[in-house]
């Protein structure tokens, strides 16, 4: 009789899972609306339905509440990342991330990035889970800005890392905010104009 090597988890493990999951899921929409400084512990506690001290027992500070909401963040970066297709164009990968995390920002799922002396980029530099993600996020984009440049698809004259940050800044855009409270264009129609001006540019095009 053969062995199972499928390892059972317990009720009060997929419990406990899922309470982790709701906390997650509670922060990073905290971190989406306000950030990292404005958002509390107390009020994560009383979004989720618990107490802080159980909330503690998951999480023991705001900055490894918040570094699990950027790590998961990051998980899903990796993941859509390994949709596209690897014979695809560059500067079509490129443009599918960037709708990607604006679709997130639109959404207020989008966790709004930690200033320079935030205690949660000291914690997040710590964390290795969110450094590999990001190390293999920034290779990945690195690789297409760099192909997408040799095709002459993207200005070589401007250094790819330069090009890497305005990528990622897309993702705390507030352009995207202030076009929707605008209230004159959808979320598609606010996201194809961004794209337009992070790839296109500004200046006039003949007609």
């Amino acid at each position: 009789m053969k062995s199972s090597n499928v390892v059972k988890v317990s009720f009060k493990e997929q419990m406990l899972q899922a309470r982790e999951e709701a906390i997650i899921r509670v922060v990073n929409l905290l971190l989406a609306e306000k950030g990292f400084e404005a958002m509390t512990v107390d009020e994560v506690a009383a979004s989720v339905g618990i107490a802080k001290a159980s909330l503690y027992k998951h999480f023991p500070s705001k900055e490894d509440l918040a570094a699990a909401a950027m790590v998961s963040v990051m998980r899903r970066a990796q993941a859509f990342i390994a949709t596209l297709p690897r014979d695809g164009a560059p500067l079509d990968n490129l443009r599918a991330v960037v709708r990607w995390t604006m679709e997130l920002k639109l959404a207020g799922e989008m966790p709004s990035l930690p200033s320079q002396n935030s205690k949660l980029r000291a914690a997040l530099l710590g964390n290795r889970s969110y450094m590999d993600g990001l190390i293999e996020v920034s290779d990945a984009l690195g690789a297409w800005i760099e192909a997408a440049q040799e095709q002459g698809a993207i200005n070589a004259k401007i250094p790819a890392i330069a090009i890497l940050y305005t990528v990622y800044a897309r993702a705390c855009d507030p352009v995207l905010e202030f076009l929707k409270m605008g209230g004159q264009h959808s979320d598609e129609q606010i996201i194809e104009l961004v794209l337009s001006t992070c790839f296109d540019g500004l200046n006039a095009r003949p007609v």
